[in-house]
């Protein structure tokens, strides 16, 4: 089988399309690529949909926590206080034996004890849980003379916060949303391990690389190839973040933009 066949039998598996069953021996380095990367096609939703969901979320979550309202900066406090204090791996497990528990008196709850909603859904809170933190570092440090400004302009209430509060909060946000993107893409690699099951076999990346370790017994070249695949969407990241900030910081002087940099952090 050459190549281009193994990426029209096994491009798309991991969405269903295509070769129903796996290889089971002769492995080539074209069908562990070629597999592991259609199973990133789930890591890519899981992360795109969560940062998506999870931005107005976390905007939300910082406005509150900002808030004068006790009821909504306590709520605000409490939902980041959870999910940024509690290991990811264990929300995934308590949230699909919650579901699973849900699930069994009502039948609505049947899609979200699988994996394609049910560890979104998880992924999706924390990560509005830690940028609605950062948000909320970067709302109060938004300039008092910004706001003085509004002010005499005339600017107050959600015409205010709309064109100068919030843009200000994500140009000072910017570089560390970036890092937790990042992170949150990474993190994507947990539901292979989480409760939630995957359906026929359509299974992310991780799942893909474990079959090639588990049948070649050498683990050096599958999890390499899923490491150079996160690194590739990593790069990815940081370029579309890149002008996404070189947006936000336009009307800054040459020399007072943010630039994003690629360093190197071992620990979260």
């Amino acid at each position: 089988m050459s190549c281009w066949e193994t990426l029209a039998d096994y491009g798309l598996r991991s969405l269903g399309i295509g070769e129903r069953l796996l290889p089971r021996s002769d492995f080539t380095l074209c069908q562990q690529v070629v597999l592991i990367g259609s199973g990133m096609i789930w890591n890519i939703y899981f992360g795109t949909l969560a940062l998506l969901s999870g931005f107005f979320l976390a905007t939300a979550v910082a406005v509150g926590k900002a808030a004068r309202n006790p009821f909504a900066r306590k709520a605000s406090e409490w939902f980041i206080l959870i999910f940024r204090g509690s290991p990811l791996f264990i929300q995934f497990f308590f949230a699909y034996f919650v579901f699973l528990s849900l699930k069994s008196s009502y039948p609505f709850f049947d899609p979200f004890t699988s994996a394609w909603l049910g560890a979104l859904i998880v992924l999706f809170l924390n990560t509005a849980a830690y940028s609605g933190e950062i948000f909320y570092g970067a709302l109060l440090s938004v300039p008092k003379g910004d706001l003085e400004a509004a002010d005499a302009y005339g600017l107050t209430g959600w015409t205010r916060f709309r064109r100068i509060t919030w843009p200000t909060m994500l140009r000072l946000a910017w570089p560390a949303y970036t890092n937790e993107a990042i992170f949150l893409f990474h993190a994507t690699a947990l539901v292979f391990f989480s409760g939630f099951p995957t359906r026929q076999q359509k299974g992310d990346a991780l799942y893909y690389a474990s079959y090639f370790a588990d049948k070649t017994f050498n683990p050096f070249v599958p999890y390499p190839i899923l490491a150079g695949y996160f690194i590739l969407l990593t790069l990815t990241i940081i370029g579309v973040f890149g002008l996404a900030n070189r947006r936000l910081n336009r009307h800054l002087p040459q020399a007072r933009r943010g630039r994003l940099k690629l360093r190197m952090n071992l620990i979260r």
